[in-house]
């Protein structure tokens, strides 16, 4: 029998603030009634801050960030569009899949899991097109198997550089709300993200941001699309209404979790998730293990990757955390399976949370058979966290 909490360290679905818990737990209502945009208006402009953009349109679709970027794509790309894309992980890879069964014409550029977007490469290909015949270039900004951050302003230099009109599309699930997200700096055209992350909600909100340029693409583009249709959604949004049934408490929750940001700052809580991130690194380094990204500089400040010793199968490190602990981690997917495990540092989280999901690790780990010193990573991380001042409120505290 269990006793006491169940920690979840796992890169989504996070942890839910209590305070959005308590804001979902509100009655039915009617989402035709004359106030319903009393709710949903406000959550459109208060998302743009989050996601860079003042220009923007912002859109949200019941179902996950999978669904949103079906939207993103059917509604500005035609059959047999060719795009670029690279393979540097879990995510991008379906992230392909979905393309090429969309029938677009799919440029994949395959680099070791663990790299970052091969920005160097996509702009040898940019430069290549002389025709203009890349209709998209596709950036997943936080890759969430590998733990590894890539160079989304690179990616638009690129584009600029070779004076190529191409849209750009962003995965932004595991980095928008903890990571820098700048849509109109960056010239993104459709960033995509889901409620379940960095927004501290449940899953089954979809989330795009849609530049005007995307936005003019949709009027002609000739993808079969229903559901996820761009006009019937802007046009019922305007006054704050959807097409259909929208989660009604989500947005309750989301309203409730903007607030949390704004209260904290976001500036603020991008700076806590690095803060977070760089102690549990500074565990791991401890342990005499590695992080699945190959350089310093494409360390995700939202999830780490952790390569077990080659003796130790990372599986049961997971079942040990999970079985005897009460806690759970991100297995290793695809390739990784077995040779690594992944800490989630991301939403609602502080420094105490943090030594938690360490201090199991290090018990699973050393359980698994792992050669490793109980106490060194927790160690090495409270070192980190007491040398860098006055801990800032937890996002609950400042919400009350």
């Amino acid at each position: 029998m269990r006793t006491g909490q169940t920690h979840l360290f796992i890169p989504g679905p996070t942890n839910v603030p209590e305070p959005v818990r308590r804001a979902m737990n509100v009655p039915m209502q009617d989402m035709r009634a004359s106030d319903f945009g009393d709710l949903t208006l406000s959550l459109f402009e208060d998302m743009k801050p989050i996601l860079g953009t003042e220009t923007g349109k912002v859109m949200f679709f019941p179902g996950s960030g999978t669904g949103a970027w079906e939207a993103a794509i059917t509604n500005t790309l035609n059959p047999g569009d060719k795009v670029l894309m690279a393979r540097i992980g879990q995510f991008s890879t379906l992230w392909v899949e979905m393309a090429q069964r969309l029938g677009l014409d799919v440029e994949v550029v395959d680099v070791p899991w663990g790299a970052g977007t091969p920005v160097k490469e996509f702009s040898r290909l940019l430069g290549q097109d002389r025709k203009d015949e890349i209709k998209a270039v596709f950036v997943t900004h936080n890759e969430t198997a590998t733990g590894v951050a890539s160079d989304v302003a690179a990616v638009r230099r690129a584009l600029d550089e070779n004076f190529h009109d191409a849209l750009l599309f962003v995965d932004g699930v595991s980095s928008v709300g903890s990571l820098a997200f700048e849509m109109d700096r960056w010239e993104v055209d459709l960033v995509v993200t889901g409620s379940q992350k960095g927004l501290m909600l449940p899953a089954g909100l979809g989330i795009l941001g849609v530049s005007e340029k995307a936005l003019e693409a949709s009027k002609t583009a000739t993808m079969r699309r229903a559901y996820f249709e761009f006009t019937d959604m802007l046009n019922l949004n305007a006054t704050g209404y959807f097409p259909y049934t929208p989660p009604t408490q989500l947005f309750h929750g989301l309203r409730q979790s903007l607030d949390l940001i704004n209260a904290e700052g976001l500036d603020q809580v991008i700076a806590r998730h690095h803060r977070l991130a760089e102690g549990v690194r500074r565990g791991i380094a401890a342990w005499g293990l590695s992080l699945v990204a190959e350089h310093h500089t494409l360390y995700s400040d939202t999830v780490s990757a952790i390569r077990v010793p080659a003796d130790v199968d990372a599986r049961d490190v997971l079942r040990i955390a999970y079985e005897e602990f009460n806690a759970s981690f991100g297995s290793g997917l695809g390739p990784l399976a077995g040779k690594v495990f992944r800490i989630g540092h991301l939403g609602d989280l502080n420094e105490g949370m943090c030594l938690t999901a360490l201090s199991i690790a290090e018990m699973a780990l050393y359980r698994a058979g792992a050669d490793i010193q109980l106490g060194q990573g927790v160690c090495a991380a409270q070192a980190w966290f007491a040398t860098q001042g006055e801990m800032r409120p937890a996002l609950r505290v400042a919400a009350e």
